[in-house]
Parts: C-alpha cells; sequence; structure tokens
C-alpha cells in the first residue's frame, strides 16, 4: 500500500507486528480506504518483516517495535501482539505521542487498561480496544431494537462463540502470552452482554484447562443491576459455531452470526410469529479504522472509550477469578 495524500486526509498507520489477524484488517476493507493509508509495519526478523511489506504493499518496513514508534510519519499504531504484550506496548506508543488501536482482548488485568489510559491522557493520544463488531451496523441495530422496546423489559441474554484452535503452537493456547478461550472467544460474549445490559454486579464462572495452561472451554454468567441475566460459553475445542439470544417480557431477538457479521440479520421473534430485520452488510474492520481516524482528526470521539474497555477488563478478570475459586465474585458497588 504506496504512501499517498489521498483527498480524505488518510490517517497514516503503523502496524505493530506482522500477526495474521493484520491480513483480516487489510483484506476487510482497510486497505481499499480512502481514510486509512498503511505506511508501515514493524516485526522482529528483518527479513521476515521486509517480505511482508512487499507482499502486502506496505511502504516501510522496521525491524522492532520501537523503531517503528520513532517514525515520525506514523500517526497512529494498530497493536495485534499477543495479549499479554497488548498493555505494555499500547503505553510505549502513547509516549511516543501515537494515537492508539489495541485488537481485543486488551487485557485480562484492570490495572493495565487503567494505567494505559492514564498514558494516553498525559500525552493528549487517543487509545480504543479493538472490538471491530462493535462497529457493524447489526450491532447498532440489536442495540437500537432492545433500547426502543421491541422485546419488552430485557431479561436474559444467552450468546455463545466457539471454534477449534488445533496448532499446539498457536498463540492462543499459550499462557505465558495470556491465551485461551475466554481471552480470545469469550471476550467478544462478554462484550455485547455488557453492551446490552450494563455493567454486571456478579459473574460467575466455570472454566476447563489442558495440559497447556489456558482455558480451553469457558462458560460465565453475568447478573446486572435491571435483574437481567447472561449466559455464555465458549471453546476453541469445538467446531465453529456463533449465536445470540436476548430475551425480554415480550420476544426475542436473535442473531446467528453476531461477531463476524458475514450473514447480516436479525430474527425478532415474537408470538405472533417471526419477523426478519434486514441489516446492510458492511466492513467492519473498514468502519472501526475509520471511526478511530475521524476523531483524530478531530471529527468526533472514538465509538469506543476508557470506560467501556476498563469494564471489560475489570469482568474478564473478576470471571477467571470466579473461575480459579469457584465462587461468584461481586463488582462495582452492586
Amino acid at each position: 500500500m504506496a504512501h499517498s495524500a489521498a483527498p480524505a486526509d488518510p490517517v497514516r498507520w503503523g502496524f505493530l507486528s506482522t500477526a495474521r489477524i493484520n491480513d483480516r484488517v487489510l483484506d476487510g476493507g482497510v486497505r481499499d480506504s480512502e481514510h486509512v493509508d498503511v505506511l508501515a509495519v514493524a516485526g522482529r526478523d528483518r527479513g521476515r518483516v521486509e517480505q511482508y511489506a512487499r507482499e502486502r504493499g506496505i511502504e516501510r518496513a522496521y525491524a522492532g517495535y520501537d523503531a517503528m514508534l520513532a517514525d515520525p510519519d506514523v500517526e497512529a499504531v494498530y497493536i495485534s501482539l499477543p495479549n499479554a504484550m497488548h498493555a505494555e506496548w499500547a503505553e510505549r506508543a502513547l509516549q511516543a505521542g501515537k494515537h492508539v488501536l489495541v485488537e481485543k482482548t486488551f487485557s485480562r488485568r484492570a490495572a493495565d487498561v487503567e494505567r494505559a489510559f492514564a498514558a494516553a491522557a498525559e500525552n493528549d493520544r487517543l487509545l480504543m480496544e479493538g472490538f471491530m463488531y462493535r462497529h457493524n451496523p447489526q450491532t447498532l441495530a440489536l442495540r437500537r431494537l432492545v433500547d426502543d422496546g421491541a422485546i419488552g423489559a430485557l431479561q436474559t441474554i444467552r450468546c455463545a462463540f466457539r471454534f477449534p484452535v488445533d496448532d499446539p503452537g498457536d498463540i492462543r493456547l499459550s499462557a505465558d502470552l495470556d491465551g485461551g478461550s475466554l481471552m480470545d472467544l469469550g471476550t467478544y460474549c462478554v462484550n455485547i452482554s455488557r453492551y446490552l445490559a450494563g455493567e454486571p454486579q456478579r459473574v460467575f464462572g466455570e472454566q476447563v484447562v489442558d495440559a497447556s495452561g489456558v482455558d480451553v472451554r469457558f462458560a460465565g454468567t453475568l447478573v446486572f443491576a435491571s435483574g437481567a441475566v447472561a449466559q455464555f460459553d465458549d471453546a476453541v475445542t469445538l467446531p465453529p459455531y456463533a449465536e445470540i439470544e436476548v430475551a425480554g417480557d415480550g420476544g426475542s431477538l436473535f442473531v446467528d452470526d453476531p461477531w463476524l457479521c458475514r450473514r447480516p440479520g436479525i430474527e425478532l421473534r415474537r408470538e405472533d410469529g417471526v419477523e426478519r430485520i434486514a441489516v446492510p452488510e458492511a466492513a467492519s474492520y473498514q468502519l472501526e479504522f475509520e471511526n478511530f481516524g475521524a476523531a483524530v482528526r478531530g471529527e468526533g470521539p472514538p465509538l469506543l472509550g476508557a470506560d467501556d474497555a476498563i469494564g471489560q477488563a475489570r469482568t474478564i478478570e473478576a470471571l477467571y477469578r470466579s473461575a480459579a475459586d469457584g465462587h461468584a465474585v461481586r463488582l462495582g458497588a452492586g
């Protein structure tokens, strides 16, 4: 992707790592957006990162993350490193004067996220956690239907996200890198439940840990101040599966592709029948990068801010504590 001055005054990005998710981002509309200029990429191995940049048309390749952070032309950094490295490199990038988009999950420790947002404030930079599905019209429509009372008073959320990870060397199966099913898949279930119902007052978690030391299956319950309850399960040992049902006293909403949004659409189920609500197709990653870029240009706030990221980390942290201790964990003042 050649560096160019597009009419839209695109934000100049650097990708901190050569992770596989980068290609999903680039191919998910980011490569072709006139608002996004992926100028640089950084990796640990010079030969590999230079080849990576050539193959993807990225102008600048840096051997070492600090080297890219020193490039004054890079305005914003996308961090797609393993989970355990997110907070450290977010802080380093912020201190280097870069705006930062951190791929989910930011951290399993709330203190990490709080410290990173404090660094963002100190350096007058923007920081956002990258839940791309939150930018998709399907997600916004789901929230609007709940808020508008389409199903009456929200009472129950049930969701699942499963995907097999077969390679024992996959970073998602590394305890040292904060892998695990909850951090990779269940985090979406937690995030959408919080988005629809608010911050939980109490959580309970159960996990299955394999020889790698990470949870390969996780099930959780979130209880909210309204009395609504969310239940979810995730797994990296089962065939692909994803869905959410949001139920109220007047009906329910069902989505069978709630996070990747490749088959957009929502079913409104009531006693008198099922209504299929069409949702336009959209490139979630493109919308995410363009939203953040607009914020960098002073055209509005990022969609997701500190409260959302810190609340996510607190909930994840509490779920792991509950799974380890065998007891429900209370959050906040509730």
